[in-house]
Order: C-alpha cells, then structure tokens, then sequence
C-alpha cells in the first residue's frame, strides 16, 4: 500500500478535513495506542500542541483513541515541538505527539510523532501505523474524548534550556516576535527569567493569527524592532518553535546560514567540534563553505530538509547542522531543531565573547543567488536533458568554485526548482533564466 497519510513531517492538511478528519484522527490514536503498548511494557504517550484553534479537538481525538487501547496519556499543553522531543526522551514516554503545522496558516493542522529516542518515528513504523490506522477507520464511529487538563510537565522542558544557559542576561534586551504560536509564551518567560529585558512581539495568540504576517517567515517586523529597540537581539519564530531567524542591533538580518558559522566557529575554538565539520543542506550559501574553511571547518551538505540534515549528522557523529531557513540542531543536546535553543546559544557567545552579533555575523559575505521555479507538464530525469545539461555545464564552467547550481524537483509541487549562485548578480540571473528555458522547452506537456 502506498503512503497517504504520512509525509515528510507527519500527517497534515486542514483541520476537520481527510486526513484530519475526526474519524481518522480517531483512529490515529487507536493505532498509536497499539504501537506504543508494543514498544513499552508501561506505555505512556505525551500530547503537546501549538496555538491553533483546531488543537484541542484533535488531542480529544487522539486520546480518545488511546483510551479505547487502554493507553494513558499526558496533555502537556501549548509547548514547541523539540520540547515535546525532549520531554519524550527525557520522561516516561513511548512516544510524544505534536500537534502542529509549523508554519503554516491556522486552519491547517497536523500530527508530529515521536518515539522514545527523542526522533521520529522511522518511515517503515510510519508504513505500518499507516495501515492500522486504514484498517481500524473502516470500522470505527467518529469518537471524540474530552481534553484533559494540562498537566505542567513542560515546565521540565524550560528547566532544561534554563540549566543549558550558565550566565544571567541582565543588561540584555532582546526583541522576540513569537509568530503568535508556541513559544509566544515559552520565550519571553525564559529570557525574563535569566534577567532579560524582552521586548514582545506578536505574542498574543487567538488561535487564528499563528504565523499571519508575523513569526521567522515574516522577518521585516523583528528587523524593523531591533533598530527601533537598540536591542542586543531580536528573534522571530515559526509556529512550533522548531526553528527561528534573528536580528541584530542594526536590523541586519541573521539566518540559519550565520547561525551555523557563528556556533560552528566557537565550536571550533573551544575544541568541541568534532571531525571539524558542520552539516548543512544544498541551499545554504556558498559564503558559508568558504568562511568555514578560514577556520579549517568542512561543510557536508545533503539534500533539503531537516531531517536529511539530522541523519548526516548522526551517520559522521557531527554535532552542528541545520538550514539557512533556520532549523539549527545541536546534536549533543537535542534530537530536533530548536528555535529557542538557538536563541540561547547565539546569547551565550555574544556574552562570552563580548561581542555583537553584527560582529559575530560580518564575516558570512553572502554570494548572490537566485531562485527560479520552472512549472512542467511532463517530469523526466534532469540528466537525461541535453539541453539542460549544457547550460549547467555552461554556468559551472564561469563560475568554477566561485559559483555552484543546484537543480531539483520540487517534492510537493510541479515544479524544478534552479537556484545558481556567483559572483554578481547579472551573470547568476542570466544563467538562472537560461536554465530554467532549457527546463521549459524540454519538459513542456
């Protein structure tokens, strides 16, 4: 049976909808209770969940399958969802569950599983529950429980990245836009609690703002905060907290691609990186390959997404990684990229080194890069395309290591995705375009 409800990240689409469906949700929790009663003697699954509206009606689904296995639970309330990783990991778990669309609109939602480990649940388990969950919806009624009360055990998890941070924050002020999801709480508490001064921004969800003009994909608010602040740091996160973008003092904006040279960097100092190597994905810039090597720092780069990311990482034993978007993994304290983590690590080496992070970030000189998505009506190996062949080899053969193209199928959309990167902008957009044309005329319908 093919794969039709899990993908990439879980099981998503929009709340009360196939594959979000009460019926199917529902049996998603009868299925889940099965699977952890099959990997844990004393099965206990944790339930985390962002600000959307539609969270709490699918955790009483959800649980309401469990409690038909006979399988306890914990409602662990508004949490991100390395936290929910963390806590699974940490505590009395067989599996966590996050409930969340990262960064998409409110009315999407989705089911984010975790295993005891801390990581996601393998692709194979992922097939398996699948047809559980198929089997069991054909013979199940809607059934809906009521959600329990919340039971604290996040605290843990703040307690965590507080004993993480050994320095107070006094004399720091810090901008956080929450993007109205789940850290709109979690953060601004954790930096106050270290003796920050927070300024708050898009903090206040409704269950209907999570991500709207606002959070790591809306970046302008928190630059345009930072300048008018005079603050230390301005950080801006998606609607899970999984990832985050920051700001320093002069607006400038700092992505993953800085974060990753800035922590790989004092990693390195400090002699705590080993195999001298950093593990990010194809779309990280080339300034980033070449500044890491001024400090004899190797990037490993794999194919999009975090979770590529994480299983380069564990295959070479590296303990830095993550993507230009912002999900930045520390491999020695978590199994998941962590916005709020990151936060506190960009904080503790610009106190420690006293240093800005305009400073800390001056050294990535970003090369030019261009993005064109290229719709086709028929897909064919791209190495198969003569045409297409040529003019990358045309646009390797200028550039040379000055210069790097990646072309891809999109994995969700019909699209190819042409991102080439150079040394001035005019010759990356030409050869961009020439790309993509060849693109269009080989894989026109």
């Amino acid at each position: 049976m093919s794969r039709q409800l899990f993908g990439t990240d879980g099981i998503r689409g929009v709340a009360g909808q196939y594959p979000l469906d009460s019926r199917t949700v529902f049996a998603f929790g009868r299925a889940l209770g099965e699977w952890a009663l099959s990997h844990s003697g004393t099965p206990r699954v944790l339930i985390g969940m962002d600000t959307r509206e539609s969270g709490p009606a699918l955790a009483a689904q959800v649980t309401a399958g469990l409690e038909r296995q006979g399988v306890p639970f914990e409602i662990a309330g508004v949490l991100t969802t390395p936290g929910v990783a963390w806590l699974t990991k940490t505590g009395p778990f067989a599996a966590g569950l996050m409930i969340s669309a990262s960064h998409n609109a409110f009315a999407d939602n989705g089911l984010k599983l975790f295993a005891h480990s801390g990581y996601k649940v393998p692709d194979a388990e992922e097939l398996e529950l699948e047809k559980r969950i198929f089997a069991l919806a054909e013979n199940s009624a809607d059934e809906s429980g009521a959600i329990q009360a919340h039971s604290g055990v996040g605290a843990a998890y703040i307690d965590f990245l507080r004993s993480s941070f050994s320095r107070e924050l006094a004399g720091f002020k810090v901008v956080v836009d929450g993007g109205n999801g789940s850290a709109s709480a979690l953060a601004p508490g954790l930096l106050r609690s270290l003796g920050a001064e927070v300024v708050e921004l898009h903090c206040a969800p409704n269950g209907r703002n999570i991500n709207l003009h606002c959070g790591a994909l809306h970046t302008e608010h928190m630059q345009d905060a930072a300048v008018a602040h005079n603050a230390d740091l301005a950080v801006a996160f998606d609607g899970d907290a999984d990832r985050a973008m920051f700001a320093a003092r002069s607006g400038k904006k700092v992505d993953g691609d800085h974060v990753l040279l800035i922590c790989g960097r004092d990693a390195k100092q400090r002699g705590h990186l080993p195999g001298d190597t950093v593990v990010a994905t194809v779309m990280s810039n080339l300034g980033l390959a070449i500044a890491l090597k001024k400090h004899g720092i190797s990037l490993t780069r794999t194919a999009v997404g975090d979770k590529y990311v994480l299983e380069e990482m564990i295959r070479i034993g590296a303990v830095i990684g993550g993507e230009q978007s912002g999900h930045i993994i520390f491999h020695e304290h978590a199994t998941t990229g962590d916005g709020m983590l990151t936060m506190l690590r960009l904080l503790d080496i610009m106190a420690r080194q006293r240093a800005s992070l305009d400073s800390l970030a001056e050294e990535l000189h970003i090369l030019p890069q261009t993005l064109v998505n290229v719709r086709f009506g028929r897909k064919l190996p791209l190495e198969e395309l003569d045409t297409v062949q040529a003019a990358i080899r045309a646009c390797e053969n200028e550039f040379g290591e000055a210069g790097r193209v990646v072309v891809r199928f999109s994995g969700t959309e019909p699209l190819a995705r042409v991102m080439v990167e150079g040394t001035t902008l005019d010759r990356v957009g030409h050869h961009a375009e020439r790309i993509a044309k060849a693109i269009q005329r080989e894989l026109a319908a």
